[in-house]
């Protein structure tokens, strides 16, 4: 591969004067000068060291994303919106899966430092781990004060800008809706214990039912990893302990995409017989087959708000934006079955069609 020198050498010019060309200094070249470096570049198929350049600048221009799983629908979405921002201001992504890794986590925000980004974006729940939060913390404490910037999104212990869905309100929305259907025997198809996602979508889902006289005894949830694999075990195995559930909530709809499938092979008729409520509005939850009720929340806009937040013009307290729930009625979530009518306290409200509240 050709080096800057190699340049330098077929255009018989310096390296500094080279160098000055290919990356457009403002220091003036001749225009003799600049067509002999060009042609040497063409000629010997030169491709900038992007690396190089980036120590070189005094300006950060790249931005270090740390998230899950950029495969998962959740994650795609949110990226779609950084890469937006990211794109109009003419800034390069480093994306990072963890994989839910928490180790991981860590070795990526060291590496993404070493990498000298102008900013670091955390896209996913944080964990109920004391240890592991306060070295990120210390870590992130670190980049910043070298001057990098720091956005959360999810909520996390760290005490700077913040992109926070509203995930109490959403597992209430949820409650409050299979409860106004005449649900009782609710089941829940839970994420990871750790993450706090997992507890705020359950705290919300708890305390509606609790307003509405419910109980969710910890026999009625399952917990899993967020994917559709995981939504699909734990459906059978909540079915198993109990099948006289009514009622299906599932924490993301990925989740909720796996307890359909466990349903559709098992007979159970949705939402006939069983309703499913699912939680995110992914752009497949309107394409399955029936289309799933889902509480939405706007990804896009999440991850065009915390590029926003670290690109922008900083403030002197940390600023936290919190970003709505709302309800799509769609297909799988309906009355609860005649059998079980009698003990609901609520009359049944079938609700179809692609609507919000």
């Amino acid at each position: 591969m050709a080096t800057l020198s190699d340049v330098a050498r077929r255009a018989g010019v310096s390296p500094a004067t080279a160098s000055r060309v290919i990356n457009g200094s403002s220091k003036p070249v001749t225009d003799e000068l600049r067509e002999r470096v060009l042609a040497a570049v063409a000629e010997l198929q030169y491709v900038p060291n992007a690396h190089a350049q980036l120590l070189a600048r005094s300006h950060r221009s790249a931005v270090g994303v740390i998230v899950h799983d950029v495969s998962d629908p959740y994650f795609a979405e949110i990226t779609r919106g950084l890469q937006r921002v990211a794109t109009d201001q003419g800034r390069l992504l480093m994306i990072c899966n963890s994989y839910r890794d928490p180790d991981r986590e860590l070795e990526y925000v060291e590496l993404l430092r070493g990498h000298q980004v102008a900013a670091l974006i955390l896209a996913g729940s944080g964990y109920h781990d004391e240890a592991f939060t306060r070295q990120l913390n210390e870590k992130l404490a670190a980049y910043e004060a070298t001057g990098g910037r720091v956005a959360v999104i999810g909520r996390h212990e760290h005490s700077g800008d913040a992109v926070m869905p509203d995930n109490r309100a959403g597992g209430y929305l949820a409650g409050r809706e299979l409860c106004g259907l005449g649900h009782r025997a609710i089941g829940v198809v839970a994420g990871p214990r750790i993450l706090t996602t997992t507890t705020d979508r359950l705290a919300g889902l708890r305390q509606a039912l609790t307003e509405q006289g419910r109980e969710l005894p910890e026999r009625r949830i399952r917990y899993a990893e967020f994917d559709r694999d995981g939504g699909a075990e734990a459906t059978a195995r909540l079915l198993d302990a109990d099948p006289e559930l009514t009622a299906i909530v599932a924490l993301n709809d990925s989740m909720a995409i796996g307890a359909l499938a466990t349903l559709r092979a098992r007979g159970l008729p949705v939402p006939q017989q069983i309703s499913v409520l699912g939680f995110d509005d992914m752009p497949i939850a309107r394409d399955v087959t029936p289309a799933l009720t889902t509480v939405r929340l706007p990804l896009v806009d999440m991850g065009v708000r915390a590029m926003s937040l670290v690109l922008g013009v900083g403030a002197p307290t940390p600023r936290v934006e919190v970003l709505p729930a709302e309800l799509v009625r769609r297909d799988t979530a309906g009355p609860v079955p005649p059998s079980t009518r009698a003990t609901a306290n609520s009359a049944p409200r079938a609700r179809r069609g692609d609507t919000t509240s």
